[in-house]
């Protein structure tokens, strides 16, 4: 046992304080080379925040010490959030994430890792509240934004409203940037309670709306990058584009297979083939053939290193930015028709009812028949193409096997309970100026989902293997529901008489999600039902430990078939090649044990970041193309349910807010239980999964969002040039639809005799509550007179006095208290 080990051991079963290093020292009775690591180690314990120092130089667990370690979100409105860091408790469910004042703050910025001390523990009826105590590691050391400025001085205003302060920028460090461009800054100097942060500006990205400025802006924002290091570049071109002989000596030989790749029209980096066909015993083979990235990609080399920091490859609206230079993803390691590439394979044997029965994992070299995209197939297999059948012959059986694997694989999944929530991906697509024309919902055809599900058993059954040999690994986990998600869920289902049953041990299985989803399918209920069931669902990420895949419903799973996209399986592919060389020594994997944890949390951030990022982009071309449409009138179903509003999502994929400010017929409550906006005297209920018609109002890049009103009960707001970023489309829009945004209420009679009534009912909610105010302000002036009263030592008289003036109803407890004064002056 390391010394690290040591300490948190006993700090965690025996400290009953916290404690000095040599409290510890006697405690633990060290030995004279641990004595001399110790300051490093403590040093250490402290970095990683699993022990906190507090102002008596007394180190001891947080959680001991009423503190908690976690991430901070800002909200555009300046109070936060704090999200623990250990997101379970006990084992059992989420720790709730803590609500920080704006005033307890203390100069956090979002995103900022924190040290907060609880205030107030978690009740019935509020969440738990905290004060940041200390900052332990600052996240936004530049910041994107718009440049406003004086003659002497500068500010920077975040294009991220959750950074909610200005960045100060003197004029000796404007460099050269002009009022209204994008820039980005780097702080200089952090935030304090009374102080801006400063800075100064490293790079000036161009005027707001001129071309690429908008998608670079966010590329600055989460720091991604097209251009990779000098070191990077050089060791990339060094490597030759052809296996060498002597390495496909070395492997079994699959290049007599007829292997495809099947992906869509625009892909550049393949990195799966598959082959099927059937055994004489009725059973199927199936092979996954999968780029062989780690022959390439040496660990600890410079294209190691950055890929790491990359962790992924991001795919923005008008660009990819790869995790391997283009020398790698898109050539000797993509799977290219007509060549021979090194890979990684899992072949297996499956029978009838979906079982993997055999299987086998090894380095291999194939030679990639054909590339086929998801169209071709499609047309083949689903639209029965007479032209693309008598084209295509050479692959139809093929095909047929590849289908027919799909369906006794994708049974099996069904049976053991996956769920598949059906969720439409949207497309801008851009003019070769990078503007957008056009928003397309991406298919999921056959095509996709056979060798969606030739991915999935092969990930499968990857993971079983090094699970079962107990060796170090990293899974792809997806953790169940927490419990108050669930009892959420089930308290929506009521409504619609449906329950999630729970098995012998009172849990709830993905079976269960699966059943009540397909009850509803082609139902009005579905869509409202499959809303809340997904947002109900843990996030999934990497994890060196087995925690199974809820909505897979499987035991084991991980990411085995992207190395050239996802560092995760980059290192997967390493691991089994120890294991199949014999290298997984005691000593490799207890090295092991303490790395994969980092990598596994490292890749899964910046898998979010890579989320986030791309879908900023997709949002910002959303904008720019409804920008256009100012006035007109489109269908929608209500997506969301807020206090404030209610999102719809259009045909098209596109999703804006409905203000409750702008639904005039009458007050609208928030009913979190029945997920709906209800009218205080209407009664008119707004539902999730309902039906609209809405106009749209506004659309703003700058504020990232669009706004729409409902057709019949909706209010027109004013709508200024500067909402719309889309420069190149304000003048259609001002000649076309302003004319059509007076600014007057265009309401039917109906519309009208119901805003009157709902007006004469807003004045006497506002009377009645004014009225209840001015009681409540004479009920405490009286109680505090009476507090007094019990205070003075000369009872008798004050109560005299006292009795008098209350009879009187102008009487105020000044007065009261001149009348005490000359009633002691005249006695006197």
């Amino acid at each position: 046992m390391s010394l690290q080990e040591k300490i948190m051991e006993y700090m965690q079963t025996k400290a009953k304080r916290p404690m000095s290093p040599e409290d510890l020292l006697y405690a633990l009775a060290l030995e004279a080379d641990e004595i001399k690591q110790l300051p490093s180690v403590m040093e250490e314990l402290e970095r990683k925040n699993l022990l906190i120092q507090n102002r008596s130089g007394l180190f001891g667990l947080p959680k001991h010490m009423n503190l908690v370690i976690g991430k901070m979100s800002i909200t555009a409105k300046g109070f936060g959030f704090v999200i623990p860091d250990n997101g379970l408790e006990e084992g059992k469910a989420k720790v709730d994430d803590i609500f920080i004042p704006a005033g307890m703050l203390n100069s956090a910025m979002n995103n900022d890792k924190v040290l907060v001390r609880i205030t107030t523990e978690r009740s019935s009826f509020t969440k738990r509240e905290g004060e940041v105590i200390r900052i332990l590691e600052r996240a936004n050391n530049k910041v994107v934004g718009t440049f406003e400025s004086s003659r002497t001085f500068g500010f920077v205003v975040p294009d991220d409203s959750r950074l909610n302060q200005d960045i100060f920028i003197e004029g000796r460090n404007f460099n050269g940037a002009k009022v209204g461009m994008k820039v980005v800054a780097e702080i200089t100097k952090w935030p304090t309670k009374n102080h801006s942060p400063e800075g100064k500006i490293i790079e000036v990205l161009g005027k707001i709306g001129a071309p690429g400025v908008d998608i670079l802006s966010v590329m600055r924002q989460y720091d991604l990058s097209e251009q990779f290091p000098v070191d990077v570049q050089e060791e990339a071109k060094q490597i030759e584009q052809v296996p060498s002989k002597a390495e496909c000596n070395k492997r079994k030989d699959r290049r007599h297979l007829q292997i495809v790749t099947i992906d869509g029209e625009d892909a550049k980096d393949l990195d799966d083939g598959v082959y099927a066909e059937k055994l004489p015993n009725g059973n199927f083979f199936l092979g996954v053939y999968i780029a062989d990235v780690s022959h390439y990609v040496k660990a600890f080399s410079p294209l190691d290193k950055e890929a790491y920091n990359r962790g992924t490859s991001v795919y923005l609206a008008d660009r990819v930015i790869p995790m391997l230079p283009v020398e790698l993803s898109n050539g000797i390691c993509s799977l290219n028709a007509g060549e021979d590439r090194l890979s990684m394979c899992a072949e297996m044997e499956i029978d009838s009812n979906g079982s993997v029965i055999k299987y086998d994992i090894f380095p291999t070299v194939i030679h990639v028949y054909r590339r086929l995209t998801y169209k071709l197939v499609n047309r083949i297999l689903v639209e029965k193409d007479v032209q693309m059948i008598e084209d295509n012959q050479d692959i139809l059986p093929l095909l047929h096997n590849l289908e027919a694997v799909y369906k006794v694989l994708n049974k099996r999944r069904q049976m053991r309970g996956s769920i598949d929530f059906d969720i439409p991906e949207v497309k801008v697509k851009l003019n070769a100026k990078g503007q957008a024309v056009g928003l397309v919902k991406r298919e999921h055809g056959l095509g996709e989902s056979i060798i969606e599900e030739c991915m999935l058993v092969a990930n499968e059954t990857v993971a079983e293997y090094m699970a079962k040999k107990e060796l170090p690994f990293i899974y792809r986990v997806h953790e169940e529901p927490v419990e108050d998600k669930m009892f959420a869920l089930n308290e929506l289902l009521a409504n619609f008489n449906l329950h999630l049953n729970r098995n012998t041990e009172g849990e709830i299985e993905p079976r269960a999600v699966q059943e009540v989803l397909n009850s509803i399918k082609g139902k009005p209920e579905e869509k409202i039902i499959s809303a809340v069931a997904l947002r109900s669902m843990q996030q999934a990420k990497y994890k060196a430990e087995n925690l199974g895949h809820f909505g897979l419903a499987a035991k084991y799973y991980t990411h085995f078939t992207s190395p050239i996209r996802r560092y995760p399986d980059l290192i997967v592919h390493r691991l089994l090649k120890e294991q199949l060389n014999g290298k997984m020594t005691a000593e490799r994997q207890e090295k092991l044990k303490s790395r994969l944890p980092e990598v596994a949390t490292h890749t899964s951030k910046q898998e979010r970041v890579a989320t986030e990022a791309e879908r900023e982009t997709t949002l910002i071309k959303e904008i720019e193309y409804m920008a256009r449409f100012l006035g007109n009138e489109f269908h929608g179903i209500i997506s969301g349910v807020t206090a404030f509003g209610i999102f719809v999502e259009l045909d098209n994929g596109v999703e804006g807010l409905v203000h409750v400010s702008t639904m005039v017929n009458d007050y609208y409550e928030y009913m979190e239980k029945e997920y709906a906006l209800v009218g205080e005297m209407t009664n008119f209920r707004y539902r999730l999964g309902d039906e609209v018609t809405v106009i749209l109002t506004r659309a703003s890049i700058k504020e990232r969002s669009i706004d729409f009103i409902l057709k019949d009960n909706g209010k027109m707001p004013l709508v200024f040039e500067d909402d719309i970023i889309a420069k190149p489309f304000f003048t259609e829009i001002n000649n076309n639809v302003k004319k059509d945004l007076k600014i007057k209420e265009n309401f039917s009679k109906e519309n009208k005799a119901s805003k009157k009534q709902a007006d004469k009912y807003k004045r006497k909610k506002r009377k009645d509550k004014e009225h209840k105010k001015i009681e409540e302000k004479r009920k405490k002036s009286i109680a505090k007179i009476e507090g007094k009263k019990k205070d003075n030592k000369k009872s008798a008289f004050y109560d005299k006095i006292y009795t008098k003036k209350t009879r009187k109803k102008s009487g105020t407890k000044e007065r009261v208290r001149d009348r005490v004064s000359k009633g002691k002056r005249r006695k006197k």
